[in-house]
Formats: C-alpha cells, structure tokens, sequence
C-alpha cells in the first residue's frame, strides 16, 4: 500500500526534543525551538545549522521565524527576539508570569497567551507591553489576529466609534473550553463564543466569509459568525483531540477557488496531553503529509486517502512538519531534525494530475480533502496495516 523512505539528512545538533519548526517567508531558512532551552537556525539551500541562539532559561514551547529576525517563547516566561545574522538577542519581553504556550507577529505587534490565563500584547520594536487581555478562567493556548475591516461592514464598524483608531482584533482560546474576540487598543472583550466542552488548542479565520474555526478536546471543530458570535456549525467526524487547523486554499477549478478545511492534529507534549495516533498534516498539491504520535511521517493522496508513503526513522513523537522544495522537514522529541526528498511523490501527483485534465477537460477538486479528513483517524491506520 504504502513503502518506507529514509531520510536524506538527519541532523542531531539540538540535545533535547524539537518542539517547534518555522519556516521563514522567503523559504530561505527553518526555525527550530528545543527542550534543551536553545533555538537553531537552518538554511534551506544545504540544510546546516547557521545559527545557534541561547539565553532562555527553560525549555522553548514555540517559534516563529521573519525573513530577519526570530521569536522564541519559553516556559521560563519570557519571549526573545533574535538577529538572524548575528545570533544576537534583540529584545527581552517580560511581563508574564508562567509559562508562555505561544507567540504570534502580526504587523508591527507580538502577541503571546500563557499559562497565567492572560493574552498580551506587545510592540516588536520598543520591547513594550502595549495591552493585557484578562478574563479567562485557565491558560491561553492558541491566538488569532485580524482587523475589522477584513470582516465588518462600515455601518458594523460605526457601532464600534470608541474602537476605531485601531481596528486590530485578537482571538484567543484557552483550556477554559471559550474562545474569546478582544479589541487590541483596549484590550475589552468584544465576544466571548461557547459551546467547547474541552480546551480551545486551535484556530483559524475565514475572513472573506466573516466565519472562524476552533479546535478542541472536545473532538470537535467549530465554526463561527465572528461577527455576531453565533456558532454555525459543528464538526463531530474525529475521534481524537483537533490540535491544529489550516485553512487551504490552493487547489482551483477553472479559476474558481474551491475553500477546503484541513484539519491538521498535532502532538505537543508540553502544551496538552500526548495524544498518542494523532496526526500534523501539511497539504502540498494533491497528497497530504501528516506526522505521527508512532513516530512515522505519511504521505496520503488527498483525493482518495490511499496511503503513498511512509517516513520512519525518528524514535518518539513528530511535533512539527514543513515543506518546502519537494523537501519534507519533520521536527521530533527524539531531537533531530529530519529531511526527507518528496520528489518521486511530487512527480507522480503531477503525472496523474496531467492524465486526469487531458481526459476530462478539467479536473474536479470539489471534495477532495474534506473527503480525507472525513474518515477517521482510525480507518488510516487500518488502511496502513493492510501492507
């Protein structure tokens, strides 16, 4: 059904497991954050480390990656700020008082939730708290930004007069089981949307349909007017905890986008339990790549969810996946960093996508992912044992 692959390159720099990876908008480079307290940096081009950073006291939960600059955050409450040229530490934000689950950098702000039940923000270049955002009743694991011009009508946006210098919106969720809208310049709370019955882990926003989704424990996805708060919809199709979501957009039909939601599942042993048989997945033309709480990548076609390859080698969890080049990057507690050459893969998706268009005339997506994450969990990993 599927066969094994190696991976091209393993590098084992980092002394503890990867918890995060973020590639850098260019693709010039990779981020990786560590439980041995440090972050590396990694090029693209011959995938050697060219950056160490150190200075964080404890282990790092997350991290993101600019084109010149890199984000940390640390279970030692702090967030860092780092030259990716030099290695050196730019900025220090303090202010938090346990443990900090993750970051986000949108404009010129650096938002980040912990565990201290408390969002906040913060200006990337003055090294300032600029807002606080309390009410939750537990930690703030996942965070979202917008502005209200992305999904308010002008006569919407007059209701909000004592908001309208800034417009930004932050969106958090939190083990409370709420996700929660706040205005950035005030820090009030403009909706607080219930119906989880397990933590909030993750969430995306589907600004041109005014709708958000939410992840939960619950084992379900919600979605959201994320104008009025009303919920929508609920999707009850998995059997394990929704940890991460994208929203993909890539796949056309005749130059008219076809919205799909994949639902990506992802192991993060310091944000939540470890859900062991729960998958990250990635979208990259017509396969989709997951990685596993068994240690093992996977290649799926997204149309039929037939199992194309499988990716063993790492020893423990895979916490994170990129792709970038027709190269697979996997992210594990074991450590390492593995890459791994999707070429045949890509080349095969392509071969067939050209057959498909010469009978057809078009080639019709409609379905195609959802279909995927349709099937649960369970029938995958018994598609797999047919081998």
């Amino acid at each position: 059904m599927g066969n094994s692959g190696s991976a091209v390159k393993v590098c084992t720099d980092h002394q503890g497991g990867i918890n995060w990876l973020s590639l850098s908008p260019d693709g010039q480079r990779l981020l990786t954050g560590s439980e041995d307290g440090t972050a590396r940096l990694w090029s693209t081009a011959d995938s050697q480390c060219h950056g160490h950073f150190q200075g964080h006291e404890s282990y790092i939960t997350f991290c993101h990656l600019e084109n010149e600059a890199a984000f940390t955050c640390s279970a030692d409450h702090t967030i860092r700020k780092w030259d990716v040229v030099t290695g050196q530490c730019l900025a220090i934000y303090r202010g938090h008082t346990s443990i900090v689950n993750r970051i986000l950098v949108a404009k010129d702000y650096l938002f980040s939730g912990s565990y201290d039940r408390t969002a906040r923000c913060w200006s990337v270049d003055k090294e300032k708290q600029i807002q606080e955002f309390r009410g939750h009743r537990n930690c703030v694991l996942t965070l979202a930004h917008y502005s209200s011009r992305d999904v308010l009508e002008e006569e919407e946006e007059e209701e909000e007069e004592e908001e309208k210098v800034s417009r930004d919106l932050l969106v958090t969720g939190s083990t409370d089981c709420t996700v929660k809208v706040w205005w950035v310049s005030s820090g009030r709370c403009y909706q607080t949307l219930l119906g989880h019955t397990g933590a909030v882990l993750c969430l995306t926003l589907d600004a041109p349909n005014r709708e958000l989704f939410s992840g939960s424990t619950d084992y379900t996805i919600r979605t959201w007017n994320i104008v009025t708060g009303e919920q929508l919809k609920v999707f009850k199709e998995h059997q394990g905890s929704v940890i991460c979501l994208e929203e993909v957009r890539q796949m056309k039909q005749e130059g008219n986008s076809h919205k799909h939601l994949s639902c990506m599942l992802i192991i993060h042993q310091k944000m939540l339990t470890v859900y062991l048989g729960e998958y990250m997945m990635v979208c990259h033309s017509v396969s989709v790549f997951t990685g596993s709480g068994d240690a093992c990548a996977r290649a799926f076609n997204s149309r039929s969810g037939v199992l194309q390859k499988i990716f063993r080698g790492h020893k423990f969890i895979i916490n994170c996946i990129q792709i970038h080049n027709e190269l697979l990057y996997t992210a594990s507690h074991d450590g390492t960093l593995r890459i791994w050459d999707i070429r045949g893969i890509c080349k095969r998706n392509k071969r067939r996508l050209k057959k498909e268009r010469s009978v057809q005339g078009r080639s019709s997506q409609k379905g195609s992912l959802s279909r995927l994450f349709n099937n649960k969990v369970g029938c995958m990993v018994q598609q797999e044992n047919r081998e």
